[in-house]
C-alpha cells in the first residue's frame, strides 16, 4: 500500500495525537493516524436522507402556525391598548 507524507503545523499535529489517543481508549485498541483521520473524515459526512426528513413538514404545521401568528397579533393588539391608556 502506497502511503504519502503531509505537513501539518505542531498545534494540528498536537491535536491529532490528542484525538488519536482518545480514539484509542474508545476503541481499546491500538490507533494510528491514518486511522484517527479516516475516522475524522467520516465522522463528519453529511447524510442527506437524514435531512430530508428532518426538514419534511409535520402534519398540522401549517395550522400550527396560523394559530401561533393569530395569538402573536392578539398581544401585540393588547400589548397596544395598554400603552395607550
Amino acid at each position: 500500500m502506497y502511503m504519502s507524507t503531509i505537513s501539518v503545523k505542531e498545534d494540528v499535529k498536537e491535536g491529532l495525537l490528542r484525538y488519536a489517543s482518545e480514539l484509542q481508549v474508545k476503541l481499546g485498541r491500538r490507533v494510528d493516524y491514518n486511522e484517527a483521520i479516516r475516522h475524522l473524515l467520516l465522522r463528519n459526512r453529511k447524510h442527506p436522507t437524514l435531512l430530508v426528513e428532518a426538514c419534511a413538514p409535520i402534519p398540522g404545521a401549517e395550522e400550527a402556525k396560523r394559530a401561533l401568528v393569530e395569538e402573536r397579533r392578539r398581544d401585540e393588539e393588547r400589548a397596544e391598548g395598554r400603552i395607550r391608556r
